[in-house]
């Protein structure tokens, strides 16, 4: 049961009281960037199950374009040539390159694939091979690198990419897999990390955490400024977008899968020392992403969400691609049937490349990627109808956009030089109407399997 009205709205009834405390907070270290740490937590917070806060305001708050609510959805594991390389006018391909030989992308399934496919960060490198983009055969499933979803495989991601905007040269952030990217996506950087935390021994099926609160023994592999290796706990205390936002006052929540559900791995906010151990913090910003499309209903959405995914709707190859896409379309349908899709931006994104097929060599600018080309696509009453955009972007794109729309400044190198996906809008144009769809009824097999 929800807390009643009063209660539920102290959260964002403190923001707005304490603007003019902002500068005062600000000063505090615990706003201020810092190197990545190592601290073991004497214990983990208590479980929250809390609920958002009661509605927001957002067209209270002066932003620099008619955007009021940021929403940054981000799925799984697929690369641009695996979806949409047979996209109207994109720069995609059917024919991709292993070992220096032509090899077809064959026509890929939109159920569930026999297991992962390799995308670690050695995985990654080999897979870009200096920019050859020929190394993607790995792995016990090595052929379904070599695959591709058709338009009627992923119906609904094909009519708004049609309907809106495709960006055709955005990148994961990193080389690698999920951790460092969902890190990026919320502070552009890694705090070091290349990879994904390892997996204890005494823990089979891994452990179901990426953050602070993960076993004592799980570590995560951090390159310092000079080079040096170090294995530490997967919990920093860097800067990120969210403090950004709350030195302006500016409400913010990220919804995620729950401790107990696996795709908590994905919660980013849980590697923030400050917000996972911090009680309080993280019931004011942290929600389950089984009530995101109930609180989309009840207007609770603040001005900037992060959405991540329960492990089985995420899309991860192992998963059924279809229920995925189905979940997404609640998601987006939600928010095109409230009030909020008037003044609403929707980054949708995937995570990384997932092992799949891809042909552009991404830019190397720095010793952490660009990692290997993901789809993007911008759904909003502003964006451009039909159009393909070949604007470089990355996931500190899309925490430029906020910053920029907010006024607010930048946290690393990567989002100070990221531009804000601004070809995907225009802003003289004529708010274009919701265009929700129907989810789809052919999905085959169930969403899951018993004993995953």
């Amino acid at each position: 049961m929800k807390p009643p009205l009063l209660q539920r709205a102290l959260p964002w009834l403190a923001t707005i009281a304490g603007l003019a405390l902002i500068a005062i907070a600000c000063s505090t270290s615990e706003a201020e960037p810092r190197a990545p740490s190592s601290p073991t937590p004497s214990a983990s917070p208590s479980v929250v199950t809390s609920v958002s806060p009661d509605a927001f305001d957002a067209d209270a708050l002066e932003t620099t374009t008619p955007i009021k609510h940021v929403v940054f959805l981000i799925k799984e594991n697929r690369s641009f040539d695996h979806l949409f390389g047979t996209f109207p006018k994109a720069d995609g391909v059917t024919n991709g390159m292993a070992f220096g030989q032509p090899r077809a992308l064959t026509r890929g399934t939109e159920g569930r694939l026999p297991g992962d496919l390799p995308h670690c960060y050695s995985c990654a490198l080999a897979a870009w091979n200096q920019g050859e983009m020929d190394g993607f055969l790995q792995g016990e499933h090595a052929p379904w690198a070599y695959t591709q979803l058709q338009k009627e495989q992923l119906p609904n991601y094909w009519h708004w990419a049609r309907q809106n905007v495709l960006f055709d040269n955005f990148f994961a952030s990193a080389q690698g897999p999920s951790f460092p990217n969902h890190l990026y996506s919320i502070a552009a950087t890694s705090g070091g990390a290349h990879d994904n935390p390892r997996r204890t021994p005494e823990l089979t099926h891994g452990s179901n955490t990426f953050g602070c609160d993960a076993p004592r023994l799980q570590t995560v592999d951090v390159y310092d400024s000079e080079g040096r290796l170090r294995k530490v706990p997967p919990c920093f205390d860097f800067l990120t977008e969210g403090d950004l936002l709350n030195r302006a006052g500016i409400p913010w929540a990220q919804y995620a899968a729950s401790e107990d559900q696996k795709g908590y791995i994905w919660s980013a906010y849980a590697a923030i020392r400050r917000y996972r151990m911090h009680e309080e913090r993280w019931q004011r910003h942290m929600f389950r992403v089984d009530d995101v499309v109930n609180d989309i209903r009840e207007g609770l959405l603040p001005p900037v969400t992060w959405i991540t995914p329960r492990f089985e709707l995420s899309e991860h190859p192992e998963y059924n691609f279809c229920h995925g896409e189905n979940w997404t379309t609640k998601v987006i349908d939600a928010i095109m049937r409230s009030p909020m899709w008037e003044s609403t931006a929707i980054f949708l994104t995937w995570d990384d490349y997932g092992g799949f097929y891809d042909h552009v060599p991404p830019p190397q600018v720095d010793d952490f990627g660009f990692g290997i080309r993901v789809p993007m696509i911008v759904l909003s009453p502003y964006s451009k109808q039909g159009v393909v955009s070949g604007e470089l972007g990355e996931f500190s794109s899309v925490l430029r956009f906020i910053e920029d729309n907010w006024g607010l400044t930048q946290l690393t190198k990567r989002d100070k030089q990221a531009t804000p996906m601004l070809s995907a809008f225009d802003f003289e144009q004529e708010p274009r109407e919701p265009d929700p769809l129907p989810l789809r009824d052919d999905c085959l097999g169930p969403i899951w399997a018993p004993n995953d």
